[in-house]
């Protein structure tokens, strides 16, 4: 799991195609400390696995390998990356930690692209205090967006501003703008989303909850019917009243 608070930019090294699948590996000093062989660092949201050996990884190079599988390339932007591109890392969260974002699995649901980006106010110095980008959002997962949701972008936790039917509206301070990629992504580029897991599983519950057999409109409308409990719904939940 992952908090969605990107870590460091870090940079494509190389891209090594084996079969359908790569293995690429990326520099990143401040997500490499401490790195052992097994661990997951999230890659432009992407949820990876550290695969160098405990000897490659004690050289201190400030690099990683991790292998990516065609799955991972086919529903992920990871396919566009090449030796150069900057990436937003983060380590896996530690449990007791703070939760500065909300609760990211690293697992992509779409890709979306940036359609376009509006500057917002500026400070007494000119400088740009934040600007709003919109998104293109899949069909597949916009009933999962709600104002003042949630969503990853890139890997990056960012609170939805507004929620349209195929696209939405995030705005970035210039924290985001400078620390992340999505400051200098350009207006066609694509993007990673990952949607909020708690809506996912709330939509799960309710698909599979049985409804209690409730009685007709007109009989409750009868006061006559109001008295009786056989006329009212049971959720039949052993040691609970009816």
């Amino acid at each position: 799991m992952f908090t969605g608070i990107i870590e460091e930019l870090g940079e494509v090294v190389s891209i090594q195609e084996i079969g359908d699948s790569s293995r690429i590996r990326l520099r990143g000093p401040v997500v490499c400390t401490g790195a052992r062989h097994g661990d997951s660092i999230a890659v432009n949201g992407v949820c990876l696995t550290v695969v160098d050996s405990p000897a490659e990884l004690a050289a201190g190079t400030g690099e990683f390998s991790a292998d990516v599988m065609a799955e991972t390339l086919h529903r992920s932007s990871l396919g566009e990356l090449a030796p150069g591109s900057r990436v937003n890392l983060e380590r896996a969260m530690a449990l007791g930690a703070r939760l500065g974002g909300h609760l990211v699995q690293g697992h992509v649901d779409a890709t979306g692209r940036l359609l376009s980006r509006e500057p917002g106010e500026r400070d007494a110095a000119g400088n740009l205090r934040w600007e709003v980008l919109r998104f293109s959002l899949p069909d597949t997962i916009s009933r999962y967006l709600v104002e003042k949701g949630s969503i990853t972008v890139d890997g990056v936790s960012l609170t939805v501003v507004e929620a349209a039917k195929d696209s939405f509206t995030v705005s970035l301070i210039p924290a985001t703008l400078a620390l992340t990629t999505l400051g200098a992504k350009a207006v066609g580029e694509s993007v990673n989303l990952e949607v909020d897991v708690l809506a996912k599983y709330v939509e799960r519950l309710l698909e599979s909850r049985a409804l209690p057999n409730l009685p007709n409109l007109t009989d409750l409308s009868d006061p006559s019917n109001l008295s009786d409990p056989s006329a009212l719904p049971v959720d039949g939940t052993p040691g609970e009243s009816k």
